[in-house]
């Protein structure tokens, strides 16, 4: 037995577990664990770690996981499923807390903090946290030109650098 990974169709995920399942196939479809406010609630939402794909045991034939509903197409490596080796499920699996895996929370955005600039014409770049804006976005010093520049950008397009 080996694991390989599957792509599954957008919004059909649980339809080619399910018919995976009925095929005879173990699938294992790693969960986060996220908290979040919505509406001033707090809810538990479980969005999957690598979404649209899932891994397949495969034991003796896979050409029927191929083919199941919900499944677009078997990670291949030449003329066979791509082996995902035991020891990356098996850590993906020791992660996990009640079936759902947490992950660190981000280091919080704090003035004066090293950030690392993720997309746009910056992408890579060090710059230093200034200041939090409207609308999810952030403001950054960044060495330009011979100066600090400020330069606004999307939070998301920032990672704080340890």
């Amino acid at each position: 037995m080996y694991w390989c990974a599957a792509r599954l169709q957008g919004d059909r995920e649980s339809l080619a577990l399910h018919c995976l399942g009925l095929a005879g196939y173990e699938t294992y479809y790693p969960r986060l664990r996220e908290r979040r406010i919505r509406h001033g609630r707090k809810v538990v939402l479980t969005p999957p770690l690598f979404p649209g794909y899932a891994f397949i045991a495969i034991e003796l034939q896979w050409h029927a996981a191929r083919w199941t509903a919900g499944v677009i197409n078997l990670i291949m490596d030449g003329t066979g499923p791509a082996r995902v080796p035991d020891d990356v499920i098996a850590e993906i699996r020791g992660r996990e807390v009640d079936g759902l895996i947490n992950l660190a929370p981000s280091p919080p955005l704090r003035r004066g903090a090293r950030v690392r600039i993720l997309r746009g014409p910056f992408t890579g770049h060090l710059a230093i946290f200034a200041d939090m804006r409207p609308r999810q976005r952030v403001e950054i010093l960044l060495q330009l030109l011979g100066g600090e520049q400020r330069v606004t950008l999307a939070k998301k397009d920032i990672e704080v650098v340890r």
